[in-house]
C-alpha cells in the first residue's frame, strides 16, 4: 500500500507484524487477532483523481426546490 493512503488489507498487517515485531502467525489469523483486539474494518468513499473541492463548494451553494 501506500503511504499516502489506500486500502490496508491483511497481508499488509501480516507483513508489517513478521517485520517489525518478529512474530510469525498465519495469514487468516490476522482476521481473528484484529477482532480481538476491538478493531473494527470502516472504509471510506474512495475519491476521484481530478476531485475539486472548490467544484463542490460551489454546487452546494445552488438554491434548490427543497431550500427555505
Amino acid at each position: 500500500t501506500s503511504p499516502t493512503g489506500g486500502r490496508l488489507i491483511a497481508s499488509d498487517i501480516h507483513h508489517y507484524i513478521v517485520t517489525h515485531f518478529d512474530k510469525h502467525y498465519h495469514p487468516n489469523s490476522i482476521y481473528y487477532l484484529l477482532e480481538h483486539m476491538g478493531f473494527s474494518w470502516i472504509t471510506s468513499r474512495s475519491k476521484h483523481p481530478k476531485q475539486s473541492q472548490k467544484a463542490q463548494d460551489d454546487f452546494k451553494k445552488i438554491p434548490n426546490r427543497n431550500d427555505p
